[in-house]
């Protein structure tokens, strides 16, 4: 397992994903603003760039640079609010839901299957009288 590697994958997914988030409040504030502005956003937005936080903004320099400005400094906005929380946050969460699955694997596991109940205690009760079908003599 190479953590390193892990956490610069899960960096990369964490500021993919605060582009997506910083696309999304310049949208809703163009929306209200620059609605004919919002509207190319949003048909830039919606191709498989927006995937690659680095490769959209990128790509998004060659068509309107000052949006591009804009959509990075509310992304490193969004970045200072939230990691702060983000360690804990995520420690937490992950302790919290493996605790859930864990109370629900056993619940499942432990459960009785009450639509074919066997009766033990009859069965046993059966064979335990050997002669129980002869009549007493």
């Amino acid at each position: 397992m190479d953590l390193k590697q892990i956490a610069k994958d899960t960096a990369k997914t964490l500021t993919s994903y605060l582009t997506y988030q910083a696309v999304r409040t310049v949208s809703n504030q163009l929306s209200e603003t620059n609605p004919p502005l919002a509207f190319w956003l949003h048909r830039f937005s919606t191709t498989d760039k927006i995937q690659d936080g680095e490769v959209y903004i990128r790509e998004l320099f060659k068509e309107k640079p000052d949006l591009a400005l804009r959509i990075m400094i509310v992304r490193e906005h969004l970045a200072q609010e939230v990691c702060d929380f983000l360690p804990e946050m995520v420690r937490t969460g992950i302790q919290q839901a493996n605790m859930e699955h864990r109370r629900q694997h056993l619940e499942r596991i432990t459960q009785l299957d009450l639509s074919n109940p066997s009766r033990p205690e009859t069965e046993q009760q059966a064979g335990s009288e050997p002669n129980s079908d002869r009549p007493s003599s």
